[in-house]
């Protein structure tokens, strides 16, 4: 997925994503020395998955159609992420994406967390506690079942 302004803006909707989206075409086009890198468009280069798979096993070597599809998953991911968490952004009328519009739904939707970033902020779910009317509809069903 190639970042830029027009293609994002247009398909989310969202001011904040095509600022995001731009912002991540510069992150990553960088590479060392500021020159740009081949994988600009992506925020998972092939030498940094091949050398991830080394780490898990030394002898494994990964097909070039598997490594695209990775590749592909990850940006995916990542567009995903931002996207969410531009319209949390957005609901709390905000501006500026911050991190802790990332974490609340890396946290909810992925069961992830931002290393480094306390959680706060974030109140955790709060399960809907039960009235005394539906614990007695319960017993209630629950004694006309038995039956």
């Amino acid at each position: 997925m190639v970042y830029s302004e027009s293609s994002t803006s247009a398909s989310s909707g969202c001011p904040l994503m095509s600022r995001v989206a731009v912002s991540l075409k510069v992150l990553t086009a960088a590479g060392p020395a500021g020159r740009s890198s081949p994988e600009g468009s992506q925020v998972l280069s092939k030498k940094k998955l091949q050398d991830l798979v080394r780490e898990i096993d030394p002898n494994e070597q990964l097909d070039e159609d598997v490594e695209e599809m990775l590749l592909q998953i990850a940006d995916d991911f990542i567009e995903s992420v931002v996207t969410a968490a531009c319209q949390l952004a957005r609901h709390r009328k905000s501006n500026t994406l911050e991190v802790k519009d990332v974490q609340l739904h890396l946290e909810r939707q992925w069961n992830m967390w931002i290393p480094g970033y306390g959680s706060d902020e974030i109140r955790p779910f709060k399960k809907a506690c039960t009235t005394e009317a539906h614990k007695q509809r319960m017993a209630l069903i629950r004694k006309t079942t038995k039956k």
